[in-house]
């Protein structure tokens, strides 16, 4: 529905009032009064946040970008390169970084990446305005919590990817935190960020387009110029989410946008595999297989909810369309052992013994699964053989908030050895555990950019 009618204009009423809520919330966040459990959460996530970072930067794809981007020098760093730039390039490039190899944490009930969002921005713009380590906190958490609840609000056109929508509110309030802004100019942050929404298609991801990545730049960017509006005074705010998120790109439920007092951000979820959320399931499923598999695989049936089964493509041009192929994932876990960075490298994309388990693969949408959406993302994985079929199913990723989740030790295992060093993650987990004593944030940014290795 469009236009100016009765139902359209309550509902830009209800998101205004919304939004004013969560400036409010924003701007009153004291680090000393967030529970310890969500203070620790934040700087997991945030350890999490840099080390993909770090790591999407070594890819030839991200540098040859930051080659082009040509970013002047400044105060903010760019993970895993050892350089500073100005804060609008470390803003977009760390994003786009942080998304590269689909390692980066996430929200199942939010539907994306809350963390990825925002935090760059806020990072960036910290790094700027050297503020207390204590605020920092506030801002990411700010981003973080916005972000998500955005998300949980907004039901996307199918077909639409959820990079670079919703996710742009979290930003500017994280944003509108560093600078300092008031309840109300923090609202209009909200709102303007509301109406900065990326219109992207799915399929961009399925058929392999880097344009994916850049669409969380654009939200970072985005939040920045949210928040520099609210900054300038000359902020209208309409509620306009209720128009560009939901209307022309799905529904929006304003009760969702600030209901209850709890933490968004315990209920996230990280990642062990370098690949779309949705083949994360349907990989555990298949490595539990791998070691009862007696004789040549015949044939695999990947059974998903229906927003994985659109991910059933045998071929894979590049990286990121390997990472969104369930046929290429479960075919690499059963073969591999594991679905990581180097599996999307160009050797391995064109390895045949993977095209061709892959084409005996079937992805299918099952009823049964569907039922079980959100509350789950389930998998079912039947490989069958001479021998018979072999049955494997898992109701969500391990590392799900909600089934099996990680601990800093488990990332540490999984990222120190992308990294190529535990005593890296030690370092980072160091760091960044420190950050709220910092009275200069932007200096213990740099620091920390400065000491993860270049590769």
């Amino acid at each position: 529905m469009t236009g100016r009618g009765p139902e359209r204009t309550a509902a830009r009423s209800a998101v205004r009032a919304a939004t004013g809520r969560l400036g409010a919330r924003v701007a009153g966040l004291r680090w000393a009064d967030v529970p310890s459990e969500v203070r620790e959460r934040v700087s997991a996530v945030l350890v999490d946040a840099v080390a993909v970072t770090a790591l999407g930067a070594r890819e030839p794809a991200q540098r040859a970008l930051v080659e082009a981007w040509d970013a002047p020098a400044g105060p903010a760093p760019l993970f895993g390169t050892g350089r500073e730039v100005a804060v609008d390039a470390a803003a977009w490039l760390n994003a786009t970084a942080s998304v590269r190899l689909e390692l980066d944490d996430g929200h199942r009930l939010a539907g994306g990446h809350p963390a990825a969002h925002g935090f760059p921005a806020v990072l960036a713009l910290a790094a700027r305005h050297r503020v207390p380590g204590e605020e920092l906190c506030c801002a990411l958490l700010a981003a973080y919590e916005v972000a998500a609840r955005f998300g949980r609000a907004t039901r996307l056109r199918p077909g639409t990817h959820p990079h670079g929508n919703w996710g742009v509110a979290g930003a500017a309030a994280g944003c509108a935190r560093v600078l300092g802004l008031s309840a109300t100019d923090t609202a209009t942050a909200i709102d303007a960020g509301g109406g900065l929404p990326v219109a992207g298609p799915f399929v961009a991801a399925l058929d392999g387009n880097p344009v994916r990545d850049l669409w969380m730049g654009a939200a970072n960017q985005s939040g920045l110029a949210a928040a520099r509006l609210a900054a300038s005074g000359t902020g209208h705010p309409t509620g306009v989410a209720a128009d560009a998120l939901g209307d022309l790109l799905g529904t929006l439920d304003p009760d969702l946008l600030d209901g209850g007092d709890g933490w968004e951000v315990l209920g996230g979820y990280f990642k062990q595999h370098s690949s779309c959320s949705f083949t994360h399931a349907a990989v555990d499923a298949a490595l539990d297989l791998r070691d009862r598999v007696d004789g040549e695989i015949e044939q695999v049936l990947v059974e998903v909810h229906s927003l994985g089964a659109q991910l059933d493509r045998t071929s894979w041009p590049t990286p990121l369309a390997a990472m969104f192929s369930l046929p290429f994932a479960v075919a690499t876990a059963l073969r591999r052992g594991r679905m990581a960075p180097a599996d999307t490298s160009p050797h391995a994309l064109g390895d045949p013994a993977t095209a061709d388990l892959a084409r005996r693969i079937t992805v299918r949408a099952a009823a049964d699964l569907d039922a079980r959406l959100p509350t789950e993302r389930p998998a079912r994985v039947t490989v069958t053989t001479a021998a018979g079929p072999l049955v494997a199913e898992r109701p969500n990723p391990v590392g799900d908030a909600a089934h099996h989740p990680f601990t800093s030790r488990d990332r540490d295992r999984v990222l120190g050895a992308l990294l190529g060093s535990p005593d890296t993650m030690a370092d980072l987990r160091t760091r960044c555990a420190a950050l709220p004593t910092t009275p200069d944030a932007g200096e213990a940014l740099r620091a920390l950019g400065a000491a993860i290795p270049v590769r």
